[in-house]
């Protein structure tokens, strides 16, 4: 008898330390997979920033190209507009060719007219 309780009393200390080497195999796991997910939610995140920075990036680009097209064609109607009215102030008489200020072939006044 004494050895059959010797035996069983080794199957559960067998039992026990398998217990307790699987508990400590899990928690490994866990740990491995834990880190694991922070890395990969991590180079996520940082690939969502990246990608959301270019795309800002692109947007300020196209909006800088917008404004500069926009400011371009204002200043296009601008000196047609100013074309425009020195045509009727010659052809109405209201002013003479010698009292228009002299303009450079851009249509643009000199400095030195413009002072």
């Amino acid at each position: 008898m004494d050895a059959l309780k010797k035996g069983l009393s080794m199957a559960k200390e067998g039992v026990v330390a398998a217990a307790e080497k699987t508990k400590a195999g899990v928690e490994e796991a866990a740990a491995k997979t834990k880190e694991g997910v922070f890395y990969v939610g991590n180079k996520t995140m940082e690939g969502v920033v990246t990608g959301v920075n270019t795309v800002a990036q692109k947007t300020n680009e196209q909006a800088n190209i917008a404004a500069d097209s926009a400011i371009s064609g204002a200043n296009e109607v601008a000196q047609a507009t100013v074309d425009g009215v020195e045509n009727a102030a010659l052809a109405s008489g209201f002013v003479s060719r010698a009292d228009l200020p002299k303009t450079e072939a851009g249509g643009e006044q000199t400095e030195q007219v413009a002072q």
